[in-house]
């Protein structure tokens, strides 16, 4: 262990100490991960599999198949409350009566954290797109732990942000198998030994899990109403939205509403504009109404993590939003493969080796804010009111779970 190592064990332990000493008075993401624990698992055999959040969680389906049909014990963590909610609804399905899946929180990244998850050692650390913990590293590669990351994504911003200590985190990683081809460069910039393009595992996701028996009732009210499903939308987007989605009611009264906000912080202030607009909602995270309760509702506010994938495919249209006021953007795959019509607001960065193959079939419409309305009137004159199904992805798109198992699978422990 060298100074930079020495500073870093130093800064991590004296915050971890002080969290400790005044946990009640924390925010709840950090009293969770004070918390942390994992399984009494066989040691050198489990697989510790970590997603930041709920976005990561939800790349995790083809991933944790692989690895139970492998036979391997998984532990996965995740660093959110929001995330904890997430993981403690799929766990069931992931087990599929197994019992070799589990799961919990992330811990502080410092000794006393990490105490539990290497006191029985995992046989392997795959970490999705970007979770790069130093101290973490630095223990597993002690203990000659493979030290992974799959679906791996760095941006420039990340490149410049990226000190000493994320630099020397990068260099313990095993293997990285990049989304992209720009996270190769960035990745290998950075000063990770390997890297492989394995490809966006938002691709090769499977179908999304059936909604649940109340939107029966919803689909027999609006069966023949046209519906807007605006998924991912951040601050500020929402009056977007709304305005534009009012505007073209003024010629498609009957046309419907789905409105997903990105964040879960965000959902009390997502209804208390929509109430305030006087609309006609109802929130999909309270006791679902029957059929006549849906024919007098014009918005279903979607405050649920999870539904999001599987209600496009109650829609007629989509758009996918955090490109209108922010230069990230969200994964338009979702609605594409539900066949919807799609649009993206220019600000797609995050997304763009999605975007561009999805543009060059005509799956995708890239479009500013000033032009949703139009192109939702535009759009309804030409779509069926209910999509007839998916639509096959372009190549460059298909393949990337395969390519990611075969990178990974010579670094997992043997049964």
């Amino acid at each position: 262990m060298d100074t930079l190592d020495l500073s870093y064990r130093a800064t991590v332990s004296l915050a971890g100490a002080l969290a400790r000493a005044c946990v009640r008075g924390l925010p709840e993401g950090w009293r969770v991960r004070l918390q942390a624990d994992v399984p009494e698992l066989p040691a050198g055999r489990w697989i510790w599999l970590h997603a930041v959040s709920v976005g990561e969680l939800l790349l995790a389906d083809g991933l944790v198949g692989r690895l139970r049909e492998a036979g391997h014990p998984v532990h996965l963590s995740t660093g959110t409350p929001a995330g904890l909610e997430l993981l403690g609804r799929r766990l069931p399905d992931w087990d599929a009566g197994t019992g070799q899946i589990t799961g919990g929180t992330f811990p502080l990244d410092d000794p006393v954290g990490m105490e539990p998850f290497l006191r029985r050692a995992p046989g392997a650390f795959i970490a999705l797109e970007t979770e790069l913990w130093p101290g973490l590293l630095e223990a597993l590669e002690a203990r000659g732990v493979p030290r992974l990351v799959v679906n791996g994504r760095l941006t420039g911003k990340s490149l410049q942000r990226g000190g000493p200590w994320l630099r020397r985190a990068a260099s313990r990683l095993t293997r990285v198998a990049a989304r992209d081809q720009a996270s190769v460069e960035a990745f290998r910039r950075l000063g990770a030994p390997e890297v492989a393009l394995g490809g966006n595992l938002k691709a090769d996701l499977a179908a999304p899990r059936p909604l649940h028996e109340g939107w029966a009732a919803l689909r027999a009210a609006w069966g023949d109403h046209p519906v807007l499903v605006a998924g991912n939308t951040l601050e500020g987007e929402e009056d977007l939205v709304l305005e534009a989605w009012s505007a073209v009611r003024t010629a498609w009264p009957d046309l419907r509403l789905i409105l997903a906000p990105r964040q879960p912080r965000h959902f009390e202030a997502v209804a208390g504009n929509l109430a305030g607009r006087g609309l006609a909602f109802r929130r999909a995270s309270k006791p679902w109404p029957p059929q006549e309760a849906w024919q007098a509702t014009d918005v279903l506010l979607l405050d649920t993590l999870g539904e999001l994938s599987a209600a496009y495919s109650e829609g007629t249209l989509a758009l996918v939003a955090g490109g209108w006021v922010a230069s990230g953007g969200h994964n338009p795959l979702e609605p594409v493969r539900a066949g919807l019509p799609t649009i993206i607001g220019p600000g797609f960065s995050n997304f763009r080796d999605l975007v561009e193959p999805l543009r060059s079939v005509g799956h995708l419409d890239v479009i500013p804010a000033d032009g949703i309305g139009a192109w939702i009137a535009g759009a309804l004159a030409q779509a069926p009111i209910r999509s007839a199904g998916a639509k096959p992805l372009p190549e460059s798109l298909t393949g990337a779970l395969d390519r990611t198992w075969s990178l990974i699978a010579p670094h997992l422990p043997t049964r």
